[in-house]
């Protein structure tokens, strides 16, 4: 566990964030206001890419010996391991650097550590146990589908999510594991083809439950656009587990990024640098 040696630091929780959708920060929000709660830095702030406060204004605010910047970021992609930390001056990811009178950290995205296996599986879990209708189906009798964003720019952004479906296979929970993207083959659409069980479990491997998982996941599932549209305005869910399409009852959990697991895994992001930087 984080101990007193933290306290002459300062963690820096770093977003994509949005300019269209706010609920793209909830995450960093809330695992900065549970992190401050813990009293285990000098200070807990958030930053983010895309929206204020930017990453660029932050750092210069802070004078603590050592600052931490934890990507809240899926994979090691195009943003959290080249743009980001070449536009801050980092020569790689993770990597450090000397900017008076701070050391500053730039750590391994969250979404590669080795245990979001166990987030995964608890998103599956949770979702299915939280609506078995019409009773909860076994593990060994459905086909989990990890959801991702992919990207024909950056080969790395799969890999992530690839990586979680081999090691989640590896453990012969389920009758099959897929990943499934927004904007790579094989397609959310492509889920029904995939599965040879009734029952699907769909995990987004994505941070935040914003619009790719409060809008886009429903709709390339085949829900209409106008319900989605209808239930988001009304703030109700965009998808209601399970659904039967297609012959097959469908289960889609929240967003990986806002399991309370994510707090620990950012410390471990914070002590493997501080350790090995």
């Amino acid at each position: 566990m984080v101990n007193d040696a933290f306290t002459d630091a300062t963690l820096v929780l770093l977003g994509h964030g949005a300019t269209q959708n706010a609920e793209s920060a909830a995450p960093v929000f809330q695992h900065a206001a549970e992190l401050r709660r813990r009293r285990l830095f000098a200070a807990v702030r958030e930053a983010f890419w895309k929206q204020e406060p930017h990453i660029k204004a932050v750092l210069p605010e802070i004078s603590t010996p050592r600052i931490f910047i934890v990507p809240l970021f899926i994979s090691e992609g195009y943003f959290a391991s080249d743009v980001i930390p070449h536009e801050l001056g980092f020569a790689s990811v993770p990597s450090a650097i000397f900017h008076p009178p701070s050391l500053i950290f730039y750590c391994a995205p969250i979404g590669t550590h080795d245990r979001m296996t166990d987030v995964l599986l608890a998103r599956a879990r949770n979702i299915v146990a939280q609506f078995p209708f019409p009773q909860a189906p076994k593990p060994a009798d459905i086909t989990l589908l990890l959801a991702g964003h992919g990207t024909e720019r950056d080969a790395n952004s799969r890999r992530a999510i690839e990586r979680q479906v081999e090691r989640i296979r590896g453990q012969n929970l389920y009758a099959a594991v897929h990943a499934i993207f927004l904007e790579e083959a094989p397609r959310i659409a492509d889920c029904y083809a995939l599965a040879a069980t009734r029952h699907l479990v769909i995990v987004p491997f994505f941070i935040s439950d914003g619009l790719h998982t409060q809008e886009d996941i429903p709709i390339m599932l085949g829900e209409p656009e106008h319900a989605v549209r209808e239930r988001l305005q009304a703030a109700q869910p965009t998808w209601r587990n399970p659904t039967e399409k297609n012959g097959k009852l469908v289960w889609v959990s929240p967003a990986v990024g806002s399991a309370p697991e994510i707090d620990d895994l950012i410390l471990e992001r914070v002590r493997e640098a501080a350790k090995n930087l």
